[in-house]
């Protein structure tokens, strides 16, 4: 198991302009999927539920609107960088949470210092991992043909 970097946010869960409350996620990077991270929600009442996405995409969203899919981040004012909107959405239905920029930048700097950004390819030895998987089946084959 490789190294790890781990923080705790409060973000503000944006049920409707009327509503919101806060709850505590969790931020996760592990140099074992250097490309990604993962945020755990903890929805009062719920079990809890993680989304992982680019590590990059988190960067690039704390400065301007990214992303085209699930998972979209932008600034609420791209020259305060006072505070980010979060939104996550699986077909017709979407949340919406509000977070401090400075923690966000806080832990994405930890990141960094793990694995520098652009530097993930260094750890993400996909090659001998596909190597290794494809002997593994061709082996399965063999003993079973």
């Amino acid at each position: 198991m490789g190294e790890s970097v781990q923080a705790e946010v409060m973000m503000s869960f944006l049920v409707s302009e009327e509503l919101s409350f806060r709850i505590p996620v969790e931020l996760c990077y592990e140099t074992g999927d250097p490309y990604a991270v993962r945020l755990t929600f903890h929805l009062p009442g719920d079990a809890p539920v993680t989304w992982a996405f680019g590590r990059e995409l988190l960067v690039d969203g704390v400065g301007r609107p990214c992303g085209d899919g699930d998972v979209r981040i932008e600034p609420t004012d791209p020259d305060l960088l006072d505070d980010a909107l979060i939104r996550l959405q699986v077909g017709g239905d979407q949340a919406l949470f509000r977070v401090g920029i400075p923690p966000l930048l806080a832990f994405l700097d930890r990141t960094d210092k793990l694995v520098p950004l652009g530097q993930e390819r260094a750890l993400a030895d996909f090659d001998s991992h596909l190597d290794e998987a494809l002997d593994r089946i061709l082996a399965e084959e063999q003993n079973a043909g």
